[in-house]
C-alpha cells in the first residue's frame, strides 16, 4: 500500500513539473523529493523502483533513478 500512494504523490509532483518545463522535469522532480521526503519515503521509492517501478510515469522513473546518484 505505501508504494502505491508514493507513487500517486510522486506522479502528481511529476506532474506540476512535466507542465513547466518537461526536459527539466525530471532534475526538478529529483530535487523536490530530496528536499520535501523524509529518507524513509525515498527508500520506499527507490525499492518500488528496482521492483519495477509500476505505475510510476516515465519522467518521474527517471527522477527515481536520479536519486540513486
Amino acid at each position: 500500500m505505501r508504494a502505491e500512494k508514493l507513487t500517486m504523490m510522486a506522479n502528481q509532483i511529476g506532474a506540476f513539473f512535466k507542465a513547466q518545463d518537461e526536459t527539466a522535469a525530471p532534475a526538478a522532480i529529483a530535487d523536490h523529493l530530496k528536499k520535501f521526503w523524509d529518507p524513509g519515503m525515498r527508500a520506499d521509492i527507490l525499492a518500488h523502483l528496482d521492483a519495477g517501478g509500476a505505475g510510476l510515469d516515465p519522467l518521474v522513473r527517471n527522477a527515481v533513478a536520479l536519486l540513486k546518484k
